[in-house]
């Protein structure tokens, strides 16, 4: 019996018990704390409230919001994801501006938040986010006119360096010229923006008076054409170290990229591209160090019998043609394919 008894979680040390629990999502971590007495406690250790999703958690509300707030997240919370109700049919508040100022003295070393389907036209302000978060997304959400405004005061704006917009609909060219506050930010993301023009992307790019001067990583996906044609970058843009460019209109885009004398990473993902485009637009690229083609597809002309003796495609391969002459043209460039095809124009 003695040996029965010693195989129960009874005579588990905690550390072991914390790592069982680690593989637990929210939810189960909630419904495991109401066991026993010893369970609560191990539930409400801060190691297992690091990163926190509460996005695959259905019917949350802000009733829920509120008991896991005040009873397991603390000081050990770096990361949190939530969904809110923006398209749910029951509606209502879901981020509050008290939950959030509850979320600020709680929650002091929280560096990561990430909103999906959140309604945040209640909230005057960015000002009301924890003013200790680093990188802040938002996926399908809804902002107030003003949200991203620089507070005098000091807010959020001023320690957040990463900045990722997915399909926010009310994003426009005000809120991009609010960015041009935010003194450390050093990385934006832009997905499916229909509200952006051409005229915003211009304003954000220097020299100017409300220019992304500080920005080292620009990411840009499913824009349109003309957005793309925007990205002519004026005079050039010191400093921007990192571009990613994805959509069906890509190829406006790749002009310019001889005005980047910084660029040291560039990936090309989800578009139509020709040797010649690629070759055309690297060029004077020196210091690029790393070259990335993500699930694009290579546009060729059909071979003739003058040139079957150049290299083969395949799988594995299939642009060995530019890769050989990236490799002759950007020596210390690294360059990689994933996922992508090759077609061949036979007109």
């Amino acid at each position: 019996m003695a040996a029965v008894r010693c195989c129960t979680l009874d005579f588990f040390p905690e550390n072991i018990l914390i790592d069982i629990l680690s593989y637990l999502n929210v939810r189960e971590l909630v419904r495991n704390s109401r066991v026993c007495r010893r369970w609560k406690q191990l539930v409400k250790d801060q190691r297992l409230w690091r990163a926190v999703d509460l996005s695959a958690w259905k019917r949350v509300t802000s009733r829920v919001l509120w008991i896991v707030l005040r009873q397991y997240l603390g000081h050990g919370l770096r990361q949190l994801r939530l969904r809110g109700l923006l398209l749910s049919a029951r509606g209502g508040a879901f981020l509050t501006e008290s939950w959030l100022q509850a979320l600020r003295s709680k929650c002091p070393r929280l560096r990561r938040l990430c909103l999906l389907h959140a309604d945040l036209r209640g909230l005057s302000s960015c000002r009301l986010l924890p003013p200790s978060l680093e990188v802040l997304e938002l996926h399908f959400c809804e902002v107030p006119s003003g949200f991203f405004a620089q507070d005098p005061s000091g807010s959020a704006a001023d320690t957040i360096e990463t900045l990722i917009l997915d399909n926010v609909p009310s994003f426009s060219d005000q809120h991009l010229r609010s960015l041009s506050s935010w003194q450390r930010l050093k990385r934006l993301e832009l997905r499916d923006l229909i509200r952006v023009t051409v005229a915003g992307l211009k304003s954000c790019v220097p020299p100017g008076a409300q220019t992304l001067a500080h920005l080292k990583h620009l990411e840009l996906e499913t824009c349109s054409r003309m957005q793309m044609v925007a990205l002519g970058l004026g005079e050039g843009w010191p400093g921007l170290e990192r571009l990613s460019l994805g959509g069906k209109e890509v190829s406006p885009g790749l002009l310019s990229l001889s005005r980047l004398p910084d660029l040291r990473s560039l990936r090309l993902r989800t578009c139509r591209l020709t040797q010649m485009m690629v070759l055309r637009s690297c060029r004077c690229l020196t210091q690029l160090r790393l070259l990335e083609f993500i699930e694009v597809e290579f546009v060729e002309d059909e071979v003739t019998q003058d040139e079957t003796d150049r290299p083969q495609a395949s799988e594995d391969d299939p642009a060995p043609s530019l890769r050989c002459a990236l490799r002759s043209m950007l020596p210390g460039c690294v360059t990689s394919f994933t996922k992508c095809t090759r077609t061949v124009n036979k007109d």
